[in-house]
């Protein structure tokens, strides 16, 4: 009757208070165990590890792939090291623990280092390409963030007189890789949930190579199947706040509510959004294996949080959510010959796929499709050259626009077009387009760029804070 659970990067970096609120707390004897902890790297870590993932500013992974020299990516690797090794200064004030602490890593970033000079110098013959083992080299780099932070949080946890044991899913020094869910089977095999408080790594080192499906969502993807491998009672999800009936930036701390209950379908239209509950992949597995989630917030240990599971509807129809994204482009594509050719949508799919674009939506009418994708403004015009260079007919047009969603488990809701339409309008705001599809969780307003942060507050006001909106009451 075990949980599993995850805690992201930033909340790793309050790591005391994590100590307070959920590894120990008020817990003591058996109530400290029966529980596995899936961690992520420090905050801000794996992106000096990789690259920075909001503004692409290179880092170890991303200077060692451009590298034409060992300089380049190496003292990008120290300033790593020196991060790590003033981390666990900052975490340990005995002399043991900082030792054992400062020796786990430089062991593990002088193997990395090892072995990526002697890459460098193997593929300076023509026979051997760096280029072909460069997702090895990220997977290995993106590992350390995560061994660091698990290793810490066992020497924390034992310190205090719990029995911890960490569970290295890194494959550090294995022979050969085992397929993912082998990998994670295998190194459960001897672990006693009764008597031991497990810390893991979210990262997992597998035949099939976590990095190429999922790059940086990897530590989502391990944390589900450990809770399917194991047989988790419940899995959770520790964030830095409660899934919200909106942004409170946008809309007001005293506004918005905790969710408390909701669905799968739900998570999954919030990580079209880019605002993930749980990376879909994983919500798949759980779903599979029969596992409810729960998301929590990390410093508010007492509150329930938000149940999501696989077949819970609201008592009645209601919008659960106000949520969205600003950083999509319309792709617009108006061409005669369109009308019938289901070859348009499929060519032009492609070309989008291929750029690593992502299409949050599209809508088509009998001569042009409008895609809205989610990426940088080069790879976006570098679709439309792309199409225009296919298609010479067509007429390519991007647009800067947002998108403002109304979610609930069951929207069934009478009037909900109306009463979005009247609520955008009131807020002197247009409506670009509109899409509601049957299953009915969700409905979708493309309005312009400009206009998100006044959509989302006017949404929430008309269809989920109960004093304007009369019998459409959010779930709290």
């Amino acid at each position: 009757m075990h949980t599993v659970e995850k805690i992201g990067g930033t909340s790793m970096s309050r790591f005391d208070e994590l100590l307070s609120n959920i590894f120990i707390g008020q817990r003591t004897g058996d109530a400290l165990y029966q529980r596995v902890f899936v961690v992520s790297a420090y905050s801000g870590m794996t992106n000096l590890l990789l690259e920075h993932k909001k503004t692409g500013e290179p880092g170890v992974y991303q200077r060692f792939a451009d590298a034409r020299n060992e300089g380049a990516w190496l003292d990008a690797l120290e300033a790593v090291r020196q991060k790590m090794v003033e981390k666990n200064a900052e975490l340990f004030q005995t002399e043991f623990e900082l030792r054992a602490a400062n020796q786990f890593i430089n062991a593990r970033i002088d193997d990395a280092r090892e072995c990526m000079s002697s890459l460098q110098r193997l593929c300076a013959y023509g026979h051997f390409q760096l280029d072909e083992h460069l997702m090895k080299v990220r997977e290995m780099l993106a590992s350390l963030g995560e061994a660091h932070s698990a290793f810490n949080s066992v020497l924390a946890i034992k310190h205090r007189g719990v029995n911890a044991k960490m569970v290295d899913l890194t494959g550090w020094h294995r022979d050969a890789p085992l397929p993912f869910e082998e990998m994670v089977r295998e190194s459960f095999v001897e672990v006693d949930l009764a008597r031991e408080l497990v810390v893991a790594t979210g990262y997992t080192h597998c035949s099939e190579g976590l990095m190429n499906t999922f790059d940086r969502g990897y530590s989502e993807i391990t944390f589900a199947q450990i809770a399917a491998a194991t047989g988790a009672r419940e899995a959770i999800i520790h964030k830095e706040f409660h899934l919200s009936s909106a942004d409170p930036n946008l809309v007001g701390a005293d506004k918005v509510v905790t969710i408390g209950r909701t669905n799968y379908d739900v998570a999954d239209q919030l990580s079209n959004l880019g605002m993930e509950a749980i990376h879909p992949r994983a919500a798949k597995t759980l779903r599979r294996a029969g596992i409810e989630l729960r998301i929590k917030n990390a410093f508010e240990p007492d509150h329930a949080g938000t149940l999501i599971s696989q077949d819970y509807k609201s008592e009645r129809p209601c919008v659960e959510i106000i949520a969205g994204r600003k950083d999509v482009f319309g792709i617009e594509v108006f061409d005669q010959d369109m009308l019938g050719d289901v070859g348009y949508d499929i060519e032009i799919s492609r070309m989008l796929k291929q750029l690593r674009l992502y299409v949050v939506n599209k809508d088509s009418d009998a001569n042009s499709i409008t895609y809205y994708a989610s990426g940088s403004r080069k790879l976006i015009n570098r679709a439309a050259r792309l199409i225009e260079e296919k298609y010479p007919a067509a007429e390519v047009t991007v647009h800067n626009v947002a998108i403002v969603s109304a979610i609930g488990s069951d929207l069934k809701v009478k009037g909900i077009l109306a009463k979005t339409v009247a609520a955008l309008a009131g807020a002197g705001i247009s409506i670009q387009a509109v899409h509601q599809s049957i299953r009915q969780v969700e409905m979708q307003c493309v309005v312009n760029e400009e206009d998100y942060d006044d959509a989302v507050a006017a949404l929430h006001r008309a269809l989920i804070e109960p004093e304007n909106h009369g019998d459409v009451i959010a779930a709290a």
